[in-house]
């Protein structure tokens, strides 16, 4: 069984991609970018407490639950990747699914996610950084720590770093995560050993809980609503995964390496929170042992981070690590969170959805070039403005980005149903991994946008309290949702422009738009069979035009072919 494909043959003899380096990452790198990704140490230390405090002992439980959207809509991003394995991931899927408005409004919400995060995880750095240097003696590290202008100073030297490491290519960029992620992953490691190993033997302290499997058990949960903000929470948690499928120009099997590095990231991810969270919950408890979360405490920050606390009471070296653990994560995500937006951007330049320079290429670090400067720099910019406006306004814009996140990655769940709508009765697996498992999972995630816009618009769940008519609305609410609008007004202006119209006139991306080449003045898209799954090499592509010249014309050769030239 075979189906007509769509190559593009440059007729000049210059068969042009994006630009970015290809067959750069193996199956090992790109899991390692995933798990980097994700920030697994920074992760759980900025939102284990607030699971604890929700559904207590079984903390573990709601995870899991939070995992099974992720689940579901990693099955939609595998797909959507084997049939159109482009680095503009949502923005071009949902764009060939939907057409230009909510493809572009896709791509908008996976760069205000980033923009948003990136602020928030230089601050997490700085602080943790400053902090664990004030535990080993450094002196007036403790004061720095405290202050708003130091941490700033050092977040916005952290982004500016990543930055760097970025433009300067993805293979510097996976040998600088490798490094990372082995220092995290062993903290990790050698936390929660250090915490189970006690409850094991009997010699933990009061107030924590026996080891018990039972505690994966999401039926033990008695409170709906309990359960429903524990996955919200959730979801932020496994945030990141899809970084894997981002890169995908640059990997090595592009139609298949990308979507198994997203399952296998995840699980590890999964494996990786359930052992740390029944960890922390059997060793710490949930308010009557080394945690507190009595009202008061909680008002003071004790749900902040449940880590240091643990580690501190079984040794300051612990302690240390942790910290140092949680700096890394959340430097090392700063520049994984770069990675894919500045090739989502790269993307809508090439297809004109965004101004030329957006699909800018260095020319010898083959990485976009000009995405990363602008990424890099507005993320400086926000959190700089954020801070001068005030800190809570910070901390409210971080509890906004589920909304953009929920946001792309339902649009991709939707995608794959709609792109995929003619195959689903082809097999049974084709209806569950691209229709079924897909559409659930995007409808989850729907529930979740709605639900968590309705709690954040309450002024009480916010750090902030909006000026004038806007005090009766949570500061999230409006960062979250006006974000979303911001992005709605740039793309009505952007689609007046004359260099933006093809592509909001549907004509430089669509259904049948190769992924192989950049629009270009000498491309011409023509026919050729394959068998049904099967990934065009771009090595099948050159020969493309001889075959059908020699058909045309046997004896002659295409007189722009470079073998000819």
């Amino acid at each position: 069984m075979s189906e007509q494909h769509l190559v593009a043959v440059d007729t000049s003899g210059d068969l042009r991609e994006k630009g970015l380096a290809s067959n750069a990452l193996g199956l090992r790198e790109s899991v390692v970018i995933g798990l980097a990704s994700v920030a697994p140490a920074y992760s759980l230390a900025a939102t284990l407490g607030y699971l604890i405090l929700e559904v207590g002992e079984f903390s573990a439980a709601s995870i899991l639950v939070a995992f099974i959207p992720m689940l579901f809509t990693a099955f939609a991003y595998r797909e959507l990747n084997r049939a159109v394995p482009d680095a503009g991931t949502t923005f071009t899927w949902g764009t060939k699914a939907f057409g230009p408005w909510v493809g572009w409004m896709g791509g908008w919400a996976v760069a205000l996610s980033g923009t948003i995060f990136l602020a928030n995880a230089a601050e997490v750095a700085a602080y943790y950084l400053l902090t664990a240097l004030g535990e080993v003696g450094v002196p007036g590290m403790a004061d720095l720590a405290a202050n708003k202008w130091a941490t700033l100073t050092l977040g916005s030297l952290s982004i500016a770093l990543m930055t760097w490491v970025s433009f300067r290519g993805i293979q510097i960029s996976s040998r600088v995560q490798n490094v990372l992620i082995i220092f995290q992953y062993a903290a990790l490691a050698l936390f929660a050993g250090a915490l189970l190993v006690p409850v094991l033997n009997g010699t933990a302290p009061e107030g924590g809980f026996s080891f018990s499997f039972g505690q994966l058990s999401p039926l033990a949960i008695d409170s709906t609503q309990a359960l429903f903000a524990a996955v919200v929470i959730g979801v932020f948690l496994f945030w990141g995964w899809e970084s894997t499928v981002s890169i995908n120009e640059e990997t090595k099997d592009p139609d298949k390496t990308p979507g198994q590095a997203a399952l296998i990231s995840t699980l590890v991810i999964l494996a990786t929170y359930l052992t740390v969270t029944m960890a922390v919950v059997s060793y710490g408890g949930t308010g009557g042992g080394l945690l507190d979360f009595t009202a008061d405490a909680v008002a003071e920050g004790s749900a902040d981070d449940v880590f240091s606390p643990l580690a501190a009471s079984v040794g300051l070296w612990l302690a240390v690590t942790i910290q140092l653990a949680i700096v890394i994560s959340a430097v090392s995500s700063t520049q994984t969170t770069i990675l894919p937006t500045t090739r989502g951007f790269l993307a809508m330049g090439v297809y004109k959805a965004l101004p030329k320079r957006f699909g800018d290429v260095h020319p010898r670090y083959l990485s976009p070039s000009y995405s990363t400067i602008v990424m890099g720099a507005a993320a400086i910019v926000y959190y700089v403005g954020m801070t001068i406006i005030s800190q809570n306004m910070l901390y409210d814009s971080i509890a906004s980005i589920g909304l953009a996140i929920t946001f792309y990655y339902a649009v991709t769940g939707y995608s794959s149903v709609w792109y995929f709508r003619n195959d689903l009765t082809d097999s049974a697996k084709d209806f569950f991994l691209k229709g079924l498992l897909p559409l659930l999972g995007a409808a989850m995630l729907t529930w979740i946008f709605v639900q968590s816009a309705i709690g954040l618009a309450d002024p009480e769940e916010n750090y902030s309290v909006l000026p004038g008519p806007l005090s009766g609305i949570g500061a999230a609410f409006v960062l979250g949702i006006g974000g979303l609008l911001l992005g709605v007004l740039l793309m009505v202006f952007l689609a007046t422009r004359q260099f933006n119209k093809p592509y909001f006139a549907g004509q430089t991306l669509t259904q049948d738009t190769p992924v192989l080449v950049a629009e270009d003045e000498h491309a011409l898209v023509v026919g050729h069979e394959v068998p049904v799954g099967e990934h065009v090499d771009p090595d099948r592509v050159e020969n493309v035009l001889d075959v059908l010249e020699e058909e045309a014309h046997p004896g002659h050769t295409h007189p722009h072919h470079p073998k000819d030239q």
